[in-house]
């Protein structure tokens, strides 16, 4: 088996699963004293944190807020007798950014990366008809060889502090459920979709990860429970006759069972909700199910009150009621994969998902935002330690493909945010990564990166290897604002006219566009900051949109205010939300609603429009 699980843990007639969420023992370790003092048998501490959750936001010391290093978590755990001759894992849904994992004592599992699963084979570790103990060791540290990116530094009095690359709060902790799982000797391992689409039927091809050995049976049930297709064995093709397809804001979701056999005894059994739908990108156009469709929706981030960024279901439950409200129908997971109840959420719920891996931080600065739209260059992957770096790179974008990609609101992977691309050392790693993803992913799915402020149509190295093209611009913000839009909007349209001139014919995407917004500042005549700005800013950046036809979609930053470190651009956060933090809208929500409940979520094709420069 993986390192990492490839299936959402489920309970059925062969698997068992049971959540360990709730209150964890919890312990910081500045002085990494935690293995010295045999911390791994279990915790002398009795402070207890819930899990899943951040652990910085539930204290009222600054010290815990803005800890770096070490931390530990401790809960203990009973494994029932029944469960003999089961292989035994415990499934984390994420440890952000380290862990160590530790069973009685033994050491079970080591994994790098805080935004995807990981398993611990727990088999020979654990002891049935008792109470086990579960000891994770974590660590939140910073650095340039994996991913997001930054740096750890020592302060003088002795105490570390996270210098992020990236504009949001380094949140830490378990921030995902932690499964017990029972799984039979021979048992399914991973499934893998992809789908054709002709006159009146489609073809489902699969494949089938499994233990050798065993025979495979496959049922495909309509929404109603009827059978609409199957097969035997461990790959080939499904053909289901008058499809309905999983359309935007218009799912329908099939039910794959996957049943494993030895001889003529079920062996295990694995069911897949999925939807049967094509994604491609032709010309200036994306494509779903031959149809084009503009993107309409946010940048996002997990983040909420109280939990940071740890999973909140409240919060998710929130947030699709809010894009449905607005006439949203799509979103990126900047600046990480999220939890995978988002992305069944958004399977139910027919809204695409540009899934990015937590690249995030490759351009050599504190203040990203700002250096890169006054042209700073970093030459951020000629370093020593970029093979190091490309290899975590790598493996994240392996686990998240291998995860999310049955999915099928999983519409592209976005495999950069905002990286340095103005030198040439970066064109070498960039085509490793967007092989990698390409080779990974079954439905050939279009890749993409969203472009920092300084990658422009005359300095960037990397963007031909897009499939179609993500901005990241802040004309009205962070370049010319306040009195000076008028000359935003006009140096905003020579970039446009810039990279029309390119000659990319691919659709651009923009993945953030905006500006920060105190929900409490009203000012006529505007200034910065009020809401009368902030709609101002919109709608300028609208009108460029709409004047280029290779504009096929608008992702505003951001969905909600969100957590960041301090400083003096900041207040006590990124205010960009068109919702605040606590999920109430802005001004700038009703100027959006009115925009994107004009425009179609599919079969809209913008008309021609005299475009500048013609």
């Amino acid at each position: 088996m993986l390192p990492y699980s490839l299936l959402y843990p489920q309970t059925n007639t062969a698997r068992r699963a049971v959540k360990l969420d709730g209150m964890w023992k919890f312990s910081l370790d500045p002085q990494t004293q935690g293995e010295r003092e045999g911390w791994p048998q279990g915790l002398p501490t009795q402070e207890r944190i819930p899990v899943p959750a951040s652990f910085q936001d539930f204290f009222t010391d600054k010290d815990t807020r803005e800890y770096a290093g070490d931390f530990w978590y401790e809960i203990k755990f009973f494994l029932p007798r029944e469960w003999a001759g089961k292989r035994l894992f415990l499934r984390f849904g994420s440890v952000t950014h380290r862990a160590v994992v530790y069973c009685n004592g033994v050491e079970v599992a080591r994994h790098q990366g805080g935004f995807l699963p990981f398993c611990a084979d727990i088999t020979a570790a654990a002891r049935l008809d008792q109470e086990n103990t579960l000891v994770v060791k974590a660590n939140n540290e910073l650095t340039e060889t994996n991913i997001p990116c930054g740096r750890t530094i020592t302060l003088k009095n002795g105490k570390k502090m996270a210098k992020p690359y990236f504009d949001f709060f380094n949140y830490a902790g378990i921030h995902r459920s932690v499964h017990l799982l029972a799984l039979p000797q021979a048992s399914i391992q991973d499934v893998s979709l992809s789908f054709a689409l002709e006159e009146r039927a489609a073809q489902v091809r699969y494949t089938v990860d499994c233990a050798p050995g065993c025979t495979v049976a496959l049922s495909l049930l309509d929404a109603q429970g009827n059978l609409a297709a199957s097969g035997e064995g461990a790959e080939g093709v499904l053909t289901v006759k008058e499809p309905r397809l999983w359309g935007v804001r218009d799912p329908y979701l099939y039910r794959l069972v996957v049943t494993l056999f030895q001889g003529d005894q079920l062996a295990d059994q694995y069911t897949l909700e999925t939807g049967i739908r094509t994604v491609e990108v032709r010309g200036a156009q994306i494509l779903l199910n031959g149809k084009p469709v503009y993107l309409k929706g946010f940048g996002k981030h997990e983040d909420s009150d109280l939990f940071g960024r740890g999973f909140n279901p409240a919060a998710l439950k929130r947030d699709f009621e809010l894009m449905k409200w607005m006439g949203a129908n799509s979103f990126r997971t900047s600046h990480y994969p999220y939890a995978e109840e988002v992305y069944q959420m958004a399977d139910r719920e027919g809204f695409l998902v540009i899934d990015e891996v937590p690249a995030v931080g490759m351009f050599e600065s504190l203040m990203n935002f700002f250096d890169a739209t006054t042209g700073k260059q970093s030459g951020f992957f000629g370093k020593e330690t970029t093979p190091q770096l490309l290899q975590a790179h790598l493996q994240a974008v392996e686990e998240m493909i291998a995860r999310d990609k049955n999915h099928p609101c999983v519409m592209a992977w976005s495999l950069f945010n905002e990286p340095e691309t103005t030198n040439e050392n970066a064109v070498p790693y960039f085509e490793q990564v967007f092989a990698r993803a390409r080779e990974l992913d079954p439905q050939q799915r279009p890749r993409t990166f969203a472009l920092i402020g300084n990658s422009t149509p005359e300095t960037c190295k990397c963007v031909q290897l897009s499939d179609f093209v993500c901005l990241n611009r802040y004309y009205g913000w962070y370049n010319q604002g306040g009195y000076e839009i008028s000359d935003a909007e006009e140096n905003f349209r020579k970039e446009m006219d810039g990279w029309k001139a390119r000659g990319l014919h691919r659709p651009f995407v923009f993945t953030e566009y905006g500006g920060d917004t105190l929900s409490s500042e009203h000012k006529l005549p505007s200034v910065m900051w009020s809401q009368e700005y902030q709609r101002e800013a919109l709608e300028m950046l609208h009108r460029v949109f709409d004047s280029y036809d290779f504009v096929q979609g608008e992702q505003v930053w951001n969905f909600a205010d969100f957590q960041t470190g301090e400083g003096i651009m900041r207040v006590n956060g990124n205010k960009k939300g068109v919702f605040t933090r606590q999920r109430q809208p802005k001004d700038a929500a009703f100027l959006l609603k009115a925009r994107w409940e004009s425009i179609p979520h599919t079969g809209w094709e913008k008309s021609p429009r005299a475009q500048q420069g013609e």
